[in-house]
Formats: C-alpha cells, sequence, structure tokens
C-alpha cells in the first residue's frame, strides 16, 4: 500500500468512527440550533458574493465536483448569486485543469461547463451584481417556480444526453416543493454523481424557528428526501458525508446515483 492509500484508508477510518460517535452527533446538533439563531450562514461571501451556507458544505460540494466532473450544476435557489459564483468558479478550475493535462489552450470567452440557476424572484440588484461579475459567462439565470412544467423544460432543454450533472437543490424547503424538485431534476443526475438537497436539518430544529415559514419539521426536505428514496433505489443517501461533516445543514441530503 503506497502512502496515498494509506492516508486514504485512514481518512476512511475516522469517518467510520466519527459516524458511530452518537454523543458527537448529539452535540453538533445542538451547535447548529444554537448558531442557527444568530444567522450564521449569512455571515460568508465567494468572491464577493454573499452565499448563504454553511462553510462545511461549501468545502464538501468541491469535493463532489472534484470527484464528478459536472459538465452542467442545476442549482435551485439564487439569493444573492455567492453559491453561483463558487460553482462557476469550480468549474473553471476543472476546465482549466482539463487544458492543462491535454495540452490544450483554453478560451475563457467560451466556457465548456455551466451552471443554471433558478429561482421565482431574481431581485435586480442580484442579478446585476451576478451579470457584472467575472465568472458570470458561465451562468445560465432562470426566473421562475423551480417546478413549474415551463422552467423545468427550459432547465431540460439546456443538457444534453452526453454532459454530466450534479443538482443542488436550495429554494422552498417544504416538503411537496423539494419532492417535486428531485422527481423534476434527479433523473437528470449522470451514474456516480449526485443530487443534494439542502436544509434536511429543518427535520431536526425546534419547529418554533420557522413560525415565519411555511417549512417545519415533518414538513421539510429531509421528509421529502425520505419518500423520494423509497420510490427512487437508484439513488441513496451517502452517509458517510454526514458522518465526515458533523456540521451540516443537509444531513441525509447527499444523494449519490448509482
Amino acid at each position: 500500500m503506497n502512502p496515498h492509500e494509506e492516508f486514504a484508508q485512514e481518512v476512511a477510518q475516522n469517518i467510520e468512527s466519527l459516524g458511530k460517535d452518537t454523543d458527537l452527533g448529539a452535540l453538533s446538533r445542538i451547535w447548529i440550533r444554537e448558531i442557527t439563531r444568530h444567522k450564521w450562514a449569512y455571515n460568508f461571501k465567494w468572491l464577493g458574493r454573499p452565499a448563504i451556507q454553511f462553510p462545511n458544505d461549501t468545502w464538501q460540494v468541491q469535493e463532489l465536483i472534484w470527484n464528478c466532473r459536472p459538465d452542467v450544476i442545476i442549482e435551485t435557489g439564487i439569493a444573492h448569486g455567492g453559491s453561483l459564483i463558487y460553482n462557476a468558479s469550480m468549474l473553471t478550475l476543472l476546465d482549466y485543469t482539463d487544458a492543462i493535462e491535454n495540452g490544450e489552450v483554453l478560451d475563457p470567452a467560451a466556457p465548456k461547463r455551466r451552471v443554471i440557476g433558478i429561482d421565482i424572484d431574481i431581485r435586480s440588484h442580484n442579478r446585476d451584481a451576478i451579470e457584472a461579475h467575472p465568472m458570470s459567462n458561465r451562468i445560465d439565470m432562470i426566473e421562475g417556480s423551480s417546478i413549474a412544467d415551463e422552467v423545468v423544460s427550459q432547465v431540460k432543454s439546456k443538457v444534453t444526453p452526453t454532459d454530466r450533472v450534479l443538482v443542488l437543490l436550495d429554494s422552498n424547503h417544504t416538503h411537496d416543493h423539494v419532492l417535486a424538485e428531485l422527481n423534476a431534476y434527479a433523473p437528470l443526475v449522470t451514474s456516480g454523481s449526485y443530487c443534494v438537497a439542502f436544509d434536511t436539518i429543518v427535520e431536526d430544529m425546534p419547529e418554533e424557528f420557522f413560525d415565519d415559514r411555511p417549512w417545519r419539521p415533518g414538513n421539510s426536505p429531509k421528509s421529502a428526501v425520505m419518500e423520494f428514496i423509497k420510490q427512487n433505489p437508484d439513488f441513496t443517501i451517502d452517509e458517510s458525508i454526514d458522518h465526515k461533516l458533523q456540521i451540516s445543514v443537509a444531513p441525509s441530503g447527499y444523494l449519490l446515483r448509482k
């Protein structure tokens, strides 16, 4: 076994150990509950744009992008655009590494990989900031409900049969909406890639957190994931990611397509 394999084995053992530590898991949920009262996820930016996300999950998405090497990332929920910019920048790095490995000259004006962002309300100040960003030439924005037939059709028209696809769901967090998103977009995910349902943590948080929201425990992304998984055996919850991250807004939300 070479040193790389030895380290990978050590990491795998670490992750397995984390998964068995139920006390640590409970402490992680308590930490998330308490930090959420302070809107901690609002505090971070990527290349100048607010990205309302936990850093652990953002780092994990980077790992998925590197390992799955998608041609297209479909993202529901745009908000301030930080995650769109993040995903576009990761795809830029993939294009550059491919060019270096293949001895090609990359044309920045003709990106190979793209991000499709969908939001029911792309506010003008956010759209302007995203369109003014250096990463904007990799981004297609679609305004409308992510589960509307015309929007789903528009997204599908931008994906070719040979594209490798990664899907990130982070818009309306009600059970029915997320389940409809899963049914609409998960079939586009290629084998070995992922569909990630963010904010499954809603299921594990106090109901009082959601007095001004339609979602809550029992009506959440996680409840939608559990129903979707029962009906779609070609997807499985990657529990090793939950064990590794501990601090995550998406426990049981990283769905691997076999």
